[in-house]
């Protein structure tokens, strides 16, 4: 009697970012055992970088077949807001620029990438979404200086020739 050996799949390689759980299920055996170790079925959170995992699936009738699927961790991208110098308040707006390019930032006061001073101080925030769907984000503060209060002093009416000490 000539036992079948089991049509065992690891199931199709996956791509995903920094932080994700992956759950890896052996199919069409009775039991899995996975190399590097992992429990079939667990969520677990694999290493940065491309790790290839082997199940070894064991039939009913003890025969064994393997096969492989393919994770690959994608890094958070390096996301960068920009640095922003404190401006006064009559300046109408900001341009703000992040990287890397083709983002979005977000807060009061933003309009695109332009942010409204007349908001006053704030914190905006810059998104990125990269090609892997990994996606960062980070802050970047936008100081807004009121305008000083300046007084020249009260009227004052002098004759021609006299002299007088003014302060403002």
């Amino acid at each position: 009697n000539v036992n079948q050996l089991p049509n065992v799949s690891a199931g199709a390689d996956q791509s995903v970012c920094v932080g994700t759980q992956v759950t890896l299920i052996g199919l069409d055996a009775v039991s899995y055992t996975w190399s590097p170790a992992i429990t079939d079925g667990v969520p677990f959170t694999p290493p940065t970088g491309t790790t290839t995992y082997t199940v070894t699936g064991t039939s009913a009738a003890g025969c064994i077949n393997t096969d492989q699927v393919v994770v690959t961790v994608n890094t958070t991208p390096l996301v960068d807001a920009g640095t922003y110098p404190p401006v006064c308040s009559d300046v109408a707006t900001v341009a703000l620029v992040g990287a890397p390019l083709g983002g979005t930032f977000t807060g009061t006061g933003v309009a695109g990438t332009n942010f409204a001073t007349s908001s006053g101080s704030q914190t905006v925030t810059y998104s990125f979404t990269d090609a892997n769907g990994c996606f960062g984000s980070t802050t970047a503060n936008i100081t807004v200086n009121a305008l000083p209060v300046v007084a020249g002093g009260t009227d004052v009416t002098i004759c021609a020739g006299q002299t007088i000490t003014l302060s403002a």
